[in-house]
């Protein structure tokens, strides 16, 4: 929402729900709150849409390791898992056909693994593994996460892009769960006063984020 108010004014904004809009809604509203519809999005749109490697998403991540890829069905053995959790979901067909990067609220050890229990979102090895239409819109974007922005090197591994004002490579290092490169490491980019009253005022007036 932020992006399609700055840098990038023609983002086709979904609502989460069936519509395309054409004003970011407030956190927790949607175009039925009397936001201005541009288009409706059948169930069936959705696929099409997917399909075209033009769609952008963010998803979260209960594990994720060093090539990118991600469990968010279960924790332990498949066949007696420790914890069920959401499941595969959209996981499978956002990273095989379009860009999708990363959210981590919490970046630690237990996140960032040697091994995930499930694949759920596939990861650069067993893309490249797999070759022909799997590596057509094959595309790991970013991992966000509290402490640090990771990206992927040439060979097809996590790295430190930037840590955040107040933190360290070697914290970041200390909380993940396999070997990451900071060399290149910068500090993350304040946001502007521009981009700070945007989400204060417009996109989250209630400071939804802050509950």
């Amino acid at each position: 929402r932020l992006a399609r108010l700055t840098h990038s004014p023609d983002l086709v904004l979904s609502d989460g729900e069936a519509f395309f809009v054409s004003e970011p809604p407030s956190l927790g509203e949607t175009a039925a709150d009397g936001g201005v519809i541009e288009a409706w999005v059948p169930y069936g749109s959705v696929f099409d849409i997917l399909q075209s490697g033009r769609r952008r998403s963010m998803m979260g991540a209960s594990q994720l390791d060093r090539y990118g890829n991600q469990n968010i069905s279960c924790i332990g053995d498949w066949r007696q898992p420790k914890r069920q959790l959401i499941g595969v979901r959209g996981a499978p067909g956002n990273t095989v056909n379009h860009r999708t990067d990363y959210w981590i609220a919490k970046h630690s050890a237990r996140v960032f693994v040697d091994r995930v229990d499930v694949v759920s979102g596939v990861g650069h090895d067993r893309a490249r593994a797999n070759g022909g239409s799997t590596l057509r819109f094959h595309d790991l974007g970013v991992v966000i996460t509290d402490l640090a922005v990771l990206d992927y090197g040439d060979d097809g591994r996590l790295r430190i892009r930037s840590v955040h004002p107040g933190v360290t490579v070697e914290e970041v290092r200390r909380n993940t769960g396999f070997e990451l490169d900071g060399k290149n490491a910068v500090e993350t980019r304040a946001p502007t006063a521009e981009e700070l009253r945007l989400i204060r005022e417009v996109l989250d007036p209630k400071s939804l984020r802050s509950r």
